[in-house]
């Protein structure tokens, strides 16, 4: 079985040090990334995909100094670069509009506001990587202890 490929970008490193200890969980199935910066990241997902390394899901900050989540994602979509990938949007601070930009245009398929409660942000990451195993035919039972029962 290969490991689904998990990136975390935060230009805060208590931040990423929270998501790999909530996503410990996963450890055994997922291989967890962690990014300071958007362009960091995006080295890291040409890697992947280079090493034709499947990559589950994104959990980008939104608010980051040199480009924002968002537009972040919004460029990759874009690209065609997370194709198939589940995309987690963290935000400490956000508008009305810019959730709407989040959800229209960068398609993000979950939203979570800094701090959150760990029990929900592991259920939320286990509906995605569920998402996305489903949609891209894995087989299920390798994946059976990380699967979301309730999304299946």
């Amino acid at each position: 079985m290969e490991k689904l490929q998990i990136i975390c970008i935060d230009d805060q490193r208590e931040v990423l040090a929270a998501v790999k200890k909530d996503l410990e969980i996963f450890r055994d199935y997922c291989e967890l990334i962690t990014c300071e910066a958007a362009d960091e990241a995006e080295e890291v997902i040409q890697d992947l995909k280079n090493e034709q390394k499947p990559l589950a899901l994104i959990i980008c900050d939104h608010i980051m100094p040199s480009e924002n989540g968002i537009d972040f994602i919004i460029r990759l979509n874009q690209a065609g670069q997370l194709k198939g990938t589940q995309k987690m949007l963290l935000t400490g601070l956000a508008t009305h509009q810019e959730t709407i930009k989040a959800i229209n245009e960068a398609e993000v398929d979950y939203y979570i506001e800094k701090p959150w409660v760990q029990s929900d942000f592991q259920k939320a990451v286990k509906k995605l990587l569920t998402r996305y195993i489903l949609q891209n035919e894995l087989n299920q039972e390798e994946f059976k202890p990380i699967l979301d029962e309730d999304s299946l």
